[in-house]
């Protein structure tokens, strides 16, 4: 059997599509200082790129509401000679955006998610209680790989003593949540935005051009989510792209087009 041209077409489309030339990313402008009135979002990034693949719902927060986001970076990665040139790339990533960044840079994180080092938990502290954030997002609890299970766990430990606990938006990529409760669109602006900034991690997807495949990711987050989030057997919503979280408290509206942090 032979497809129908239309069938091909669209499968032709999608090839050509990933393989598309794309520019180097652009030189961003110096970031500018958080404004003290908008509320703020917290990134907490196992890697450099996770930042990027996570905050989707930060950027639509940035650009609607002139939310403030931070990204602490945990880790440069596993590889000690990539470690100047990542923290270069996530610096890039996060100008391009308008983030601010605060850099960790652990090794070793895998051995907190067993039990969590005090020291590396009190230093996460501190970064967050003046920052003193509406929403923070960090990888959920099975998200497979052993440093986003570290990050989650310094992440909870962190958050025993902070008063006036931010809502917590738990991310997924490795493995996918089991009960996400949240889906929200990716308007294409913003999915354009976030590929040019993870195209600024070069080294990382220079052996896997994942930033070229986030589209279709974003596509399969709305076609999981329309059931798993929203109802079983009901229509899929008319956003073609979208990211699913998992939030603590669950949301008054499972399927959002537009949210507003806490």
């Amino acid at each position: 059997m032979k497809a129908h041209p239309a069938y091909e077409a669209l499968v032709d489309a999608f090839t050509a599509a990933r393989a598309a030339p794309l520019p180097s990313p652009r030189t961003p402008q110096p970031v500018r200082p958080p404004e003290i009135d908008k509320p703020t979002a917290v990134l907490i990034s196992p890697h450099p790129d996770d930042e990027v693949i996570m905050g989707a719902l930060p950027r639509r927060w940035q650009r609607e509401l002139g939310c403030n986001v931070h990204v602490i970076a945990v880790t440069l990665g596993s590889n000690p000679s990539r470690r100047s040139a990542r923290e270069a790339e996530l610096t890039h990533a996060c100008g391009l955006l308008g983030w601010h960044l605060h850099l960790l840079g652990w090794t070793g994180v895998d051995a907190d998610a067993i039990q969590p080092n005090a020291d590396r938990v009190r230093q996460l502290r501190e970064i967050l209680r003046p920052l003193q954030p509406d929403a923070l997002f960090f990888p959920h609890d099975n998200d497979q790989h052993p440093a986003h299970l570290g990050v989650h766990r310094l992440a909870r430990e962190a958050l025993a003593e902070i008063p006036n606990t931010p809502a917590i938006y738990l991310t997924e990529f490795w493995h996918p949540m089991e009960n996400p409760n949240l889906l929200v669109e990716v308007p294409p602006t913003d999915l354009a935005c976030l590929i040019e900034a993870l195209a600024c991690h070069t080294g990382e997807v220079a052996r896997n051009p994942y930033h070229r495949t986030l589209p279709a990711w974003m596509m399969e987050n709305v076609r999981r989510g329309a059931e798993r989030v929203g109802k079983v057997g009901g229509s899929a919503p008319d956003f073609p792209f979208g990211i699913l979280y998992r939030t603590e408290p669950p949301p008054d509206n499972p399927i959002l087009r537009v949210t507003r942090p806490g």
